[in-house]
């Protein structure tokens, strides 16, 4: 969600700042803008609304000198799409300010400022945090001072990046509740708000912490903390290249993430089992001791993420016998938990900073002090990764398209390890059981390498469903929440109206909907409730029905009229099931995007990494 680049150097700037923009467009935004301290002193700014190629464009007719910008996407929140509430947004001339997340005090801030005497060219609640800057610096305050002070006084969650024309040298930045890294190069130094925007110039980050305060000059940068106190940070060296993320011979990130599946399976397992173990230690030195004392389980998450915790829940409570329950974090922060002490605290994100995951764990934290936490994250330097006390890293890779695909595999193969990692420890699994697991997770990579055989198979099917308005996914059990996943992704990128329901529930409302205009997409394992899924599926060919059934090979239903199967897959288990077979779901939802002609990696109105409530 919206996306911050900045940086001093003695080169020209501004194609850098471009090119950084260009790298975090999978975030979401709608207009963008950048501003740069020109060698006269003066700061010359470019918006645009759309794509950064049209800011591109822009800046390219009449392209400005200097080594000191500012970039930034915007994701509409306060004030619609348009060129006036494009950020940078800038006071008396004097100072440039973009800006991530949501000043919630913006209002008091605005009518203290007008009264004052500043006027107002936005409907933005950023426009107020350079206004106050400016207010400081004409009390005679530094830079560096000015921000400082004007953090102060904001209520909300920012990442902010700063420049003005009385500190020709320098870029201040600050952070509370968005992420922000600082880049460190040869005389050179950046911003960003992701380390993607950042890899064609270097390799070495630093990660701020909460409330941090920073300066960048061209050979240095400061960091104080949230007291004021000189805070250095450690510099961490990235495993990312750029080519990590670049389509490649793909059309779209996202079916080169979707192809990507395997090998991100694979790397996510590597490292956490050997000799048909799980390593407890892989989760952190305490996990042991940790796992232990677990008597239930709470999983907090958003999204995909969340339909990943669904799946956990059935496997946590039939295989281990442990209670587990899994709730949306917008709704569990805000509706006072009661959490026991005994409860493992798991929450699921792919980028660690999602705004109301982050504030579900401060809320538990505070109100059961010593909670274990445990964060499966795909963003190491995230800020869930340094605030929980046990991590398990995906190691899905860059994913860059909205729709998130290979993220949702490597979270449920975390989650298989979880699950193995604590009936090992606790005794509710013994070793036979633990080996049939690890290796059902160990032939993961390939089977998944078989569902993806079936592309073109999908394509032709996705022909079917692309003149739909309407569309509803049915699944039983652990496939329940494979089709919500499979509702979500479709509605995401090809704007059709998904709806998914456990097929038990039919008869409680949906059958209603059931004629020959509403595709009903279902999933069919070779598991106990097959036969029950069956008679479900009959109720809809009843009624006049579309079905298309994606289906393990030894299930026995068959193509009839009005009814496509696509056998998907065969033999697979409670852990590995859902993994496979989201992989069709997903499939089917690019193709139908595609043949739409949406904008697949950047579906309308959404954003990547949702960093504010």
């Amino acid at each position: 969600m919206c996306g911050i680049v900045g940086g001093i150097a003695e080169r020209n700037v501004w194609p850098l700042l471009i090119e950084g923009l260009k790298r975090l467009e999978y975030r979401g935004y709608d207009s963008a803008g950048l501003a740069v301290m020109a060698r006269s002193g003066q700061i010359d700014r470019y918006r645009a609304v759309g794509k950064v190629a049209a800011l591109e464009a822009r800046v390219s007719a009449e392209p400005p000198s200097g080594g000191l910008g500012i970039a930034h996407t915007r994701w509409a929140t306060h004030g619609a799409p348009a060129e006036r509430n494009a950020h940078p947004h800038m006071s008396s001339g004097r100072v440039a300010v973009v800006h991530n997340g949501i000043i919630e005090n913006h209002a008091a801030l605005r009518q203290a400022q007008r009264q004052a005497g500043f006027s107002f060219e936005s409907d933005t609640d950023t426009e107020v945090i350079a206004h106050e800057i400016e207010r400081r610096l004409r009390e005679g305050l530094d830079l560096f001072d000015a921000v400082r002070a004007t953090v102060s006084v904001l209520e909300g969650a920012y990442a902010i990046a700063v420049l003005s024309a009385d500190a020709p040298g320098r870029l201040i930045a600050a952070r509370r509740g968005s992420p922000l890294v600082v880049g460190l190069g040869i005389g050179e130094n950046f911003i960003a708000s992701d380390v993607a925007a950042l890899l064609p110039v270097t390799q070495r980050f630093l990660f701020l912490e909460e409330g941090d305060l920073i300066e960048v000059q061209r050979d240095s940068v400061r960091v104080v903390d949230v007291n004021g106190l000189p805070a250095p940070r450690e510099e961490t060296l990235s495993s990312l290249s750029a080519a990590a993320t670049e389509k490649g011979h793909y059309r779209h990130f996202m079916l080169k993430e979707i192809h990507e599946q395997p090998q991100a399976v694979a790397d996510t397992l590597q490292g956490r089992i050997t000799h048909d173990r799980v390593l407890v230690e892989s989760f952190g030195p305490e996990a042991m001791d940790v796992f232990s004392r677990v008597r239930r389980i709470q999983i907090v998450a958003c999204g995909t993420s969340y339909h990943a915790g669904l799946v956990a829940r059935y496997w946590f409570e039939d295989i281990l016998g442990l209670p587990c329950h899994a709730e949306v974090a917008s709704e569990f922060h805000y509706r006072n938990p009661v959490i026991s002490p005994d409860t493992l605290l798991v929450l699921i994100s792919q980028s660690g900073e999602t705004a109301d995951t982050l504030a579900a764990l401060r809320q538990a934290r505070a109100r059961q002090p010593g909670l274990a936490t445990l964060a499966i994250c795909n963003a190491p330097e995230s800020s869930l990764v340094r605030e929980t006390g046990l991590t398990l890293m995906t190691h899905a890779g860059p994913e860059i398209s909205v729709a998130s695909t290979k993220a949702f595999s490597t979270q449920l193969v975390a989650l298989g390890l979880l699950l193995t990692a604590l009936g090992k420890v606790q005794g509710r699994l013994d070793e036979a059981q633990e080996a049939r697991i690890v290796g059902g997770l160990q032939k993961v990579p390939s089977r998944l390498v078989d569902a993806l055989a079936h592309d073109e198979a999908i394509r032709q099917l996705a022909e079917q469903l692309v003149d739909k308005q309407h569309a509803l996914f049915l699944g039983r059990g652990l496939m329940y929440p494979i089709a919500l996943e499979g509702a979500l992704k479709l509605k995401e990128i090809s704007y059709i109206h998904a709806e998914g329901y456990p097929a038990g529930e039919l008869k409680h409302g949906p059958l209603a909907l059931i004629d020959e205009t509403m595709p009903v997409i279902a999933i069919a394992p070779q598991n106990d409730l097959l036969e029950k899924l069956k008679s479900n599926l009959a109720e809809v060919r009843a009624r006049g029905g579309r079905l298309f059934v994606f289906a393990d090979e030894a299930s026995g239903i068959e193509d009839a009229e009005g009814l496509h199967v696509l056998p998907v897959t065969s033999n697979v288990g409670r852990i590995s099931a859902p993994i496979i077979f989201n992989v069709p779901l997903q499939l089917l939802a690019y193709h139908v995007a595609v043949l739409k002609g949406t904008d697949v990696d950047q579906p309308r109105n959404l954003a990547k990494s949702v960093t504010v409530e």
